[in-house]
């Protein structure tokens, strides 16, 4: 197993070293500075749960879920294209990016600080009626590392 030890990071020192802790760090990994100038140019799947999603996700996002995920799911994306997987921290992303590597897939990243650290640096987030600020927090202890945006638990 090939470990990505460059460090990864986000603006709050004590986010980062929860991140630093908590993520496995055996897959490639992007900041969100990086993806935000690229994010048009890849397919970002979002592995939250559906409550999740459909509270917000990122622009053009597809939903693919984390406890149901199905590898058969994403049969029409090329195993070649650059692809971002992204949760509310990085922590199922990761192992959601880690499955695709595993199903042949070359190019994909997994989110450093998922969504979250996306709303924290004033990324825009959709939901189907278009622009919201509303974020999912996952739960009211994970929510703490939201800094950003309207805390939605529904």
């Amino acid at each position: 197993m090939m470990l990505y030890a460059q460090p990864r990071k986000v603006k709050s020192g004590t986010y980062n070293l929860l991140l630093k802790k908590l993520l496995p760090h055996n897959v490639p990994e992007i900041t969100v500075d990086s993806l935000s100038k690229i994010a048009a140019q890849v397919t970002l799947l979002d592995a939250r749960e559906i409550a999740e999603y459909n509270v917000s996700h990122l622009q053009h996002a597809t939903f693919v879920g984390y406890n149901n995920f199905a590898i058969d799911s994403l049969k029409n994306i090329d195993k070649d294209a650059p692809i971002v997987v992204y949760c509310s921290v990085g922590y199922r992303s990761a192992k959601i990016t880690e499955k695709l590597i595993q199903n042949g897939y070359t190019n994909v990243q997994n989110l450093y600080g998922g969504i979250f650290e996306w709303k924290n640096e004033n990324n825009l987030l959709y939901n189907k009626d278009g622009e919201t600020n509303n974020v999912h927090p996952y739960s009211s202890s994970w929510g703490i590392w939201l800094k950003k945006g309207k805390k939605v638990y529904k």
